[in-house]
């Protein structure tokens, strides 16, 4: 279904889509939320709105590449050389001053360079007594001088917009004298988790028949671990009045609501959002797991219907739901889901008529493909950390041929 649509008894969407079909409704959809600014140490998992321009030049003078001395070039062309001291230069001085012929001076790593100077001696190949230093052989290679601007000049373009805050980029914002950022805000988050039978883990073996909800804690890891914000959340009977219910007393950005996608008697999720205005972009994927995945929006929350069964929605959760935050947040589908071809290290089977999302386990040798693919099975979950995409009706995969791989957690 490629058109929005609203929900009614009468319209559902019968047809299947392809999962790429599918991530390309969901990402055009999805419109980066509002800028705002903040601090380097807050800003990390979020994206620029803004570019980021170096504010100075680095270096902001020239400087020594290592610890020394500074010396005039033509000093040292005839062999031997015995120069006197006339000072030391130290990171963070303001002026280091000048030398003239015949003279040097003792630098530290940043240090200033003195003018006159057009190359530094590295200490190992110099010999001091008192203010004599003698340098025994003219210097060979690098001047091991940093140069004004050398790195980068004042008004360059440092970082462009959309770009992730890492370690490593908020390290060149830093370097460029920014201390805030402007960023697209992290979307906020509500999980609805739906189901008589689930109980808070801790609670349920105290009585026969419910199961421990295994799923709100994962899906809120995740949703924070791919730099959302979690602001409700919630377990609800399978009950549509209460379902939007809850959507109505959170505002949030996307609502996440968990089991009640399939067409079971008491399965509600599409069906409780229909009075709140709920037009469906997409429902039916073809898929395994996950067929039941649903996405659509009421007003401007993004909702998306996740399948109860655990295996399958932490999967459609790694493939729709970190996309989704991904885009809010002002990324590229690619920064959420950055496949890589992998070789398999043992055979894996023919496809069948549906796309597969395949559990899996990488290592230093490849990846391996679980034996289990249950849509509700839990316990190998602790044991898979990817995985792999396999296409409808795809051949067989012999060990060593690479295969679409995508980390399981981001």
């Amino acid at each position: 279904m490629t058109k929005l649509g609203t929900l009614t008894d009468a319209t559902e969407c019968a047809a299947s889509i392809s999962y790429d079909t599918a991530l390309a409704i969901l990402a055009a959809l999805a419109t980066p939320l509002d800028a705002i600014s903040l601090s380097l140490t807050d800003a990390g998992g979020c994206y620029l709105a803004k570019p980021v321009h170096a504010r100075l030049d680095s270096p902001r003078f020239d400087c020594a590449a290592m610890d020394g001395y500074a010396v005039r070039a033509s000093d040292l062309e005839n062999g031997s050389s015995t120069l006197t001291q006339v000072g030391t230069s130290y990171a963070g001085s303001s002026d280091a001053g000048e030398i003239g012929p015949g003279q040097t001076m003792r630098v530290m790593t940043g240090a200033p360079l003195p003018h006159g100077a057009d190359r530094v001696v590295m200490i190992e190949y110099c010999r001091q007594i008192g203010s004599e230093v003698t340098i025994a052989a003219p210097p060979r290679g690098k001047p091991h001088i940093r140069r004004r601007g050398s790195d980068f000049a004042r008004g360059q373009q440092l970082l462009p917009p959309c770009t992730k805050i890492t370690p490593a980029t908020v390290l060149v914002a830093a370097a460029g004298d920014h201390g805030q950022l402007s960023v697209t805000r992290r979307p906020r988050i509500q999980l609805l988790a739906t189901g008589d039978e689930i109980f808070v883990p801790g609670s349920a073996a105290a009585a026969a028949f419910p199961i421990p909800d295994s799923l709100t804690a994962a899906i809120d890891l995740m949703c924070r671990s791919a730099g959302a914000e979690v602001v409700s959340k919630a377990r609800l009977s399978d009950d549509p009045k209460a379902i939007a219910s809850a959507k109505q007393a959170a505002e949030a950005d996307i609502i996440v609501v968990v089991g009640g996608a399939s067409r079971g008697d008491r399965d509600f999720g599409r069906g409780a959002f229909a009075p709140l205005g709920l037009k469906i972009a997409f429902a039916d994927v073809d898929m395994k797991p996950g067929k039941p995945v649903w996405y659509g929006t009421a007003g401007a929350a993004h909702i998306l219907g996740l399948p109860g069964n655990p295996a399958a929605a932490l999967t459609i959760a790694r493939l729709f739901l970190v996309p989704l935050i991904t885009r809010l947040m002002g990324g590229d589908l690619t920064d959420a889901l950055p496949w890589q071809l992998i070789p398999a290290t043992a055979p894996i089977e023919a496809n069948g008529a549906r796309e597969a999302f395949l559990c899996a386990a990488t290592s230093f040798h490849g990846v391996t493909v679980g034996d289990r693919q249950d849509a509700s099975g839990q316990a190998r979950l602790a044991h898979s950390n990817a995985l792999v995409r396999r296409r409808a009706r795809a051949a067989p995969v012999l060990p060593g041929m690479l295969v679409p791989t995508l980390p399981l957690c981001c």
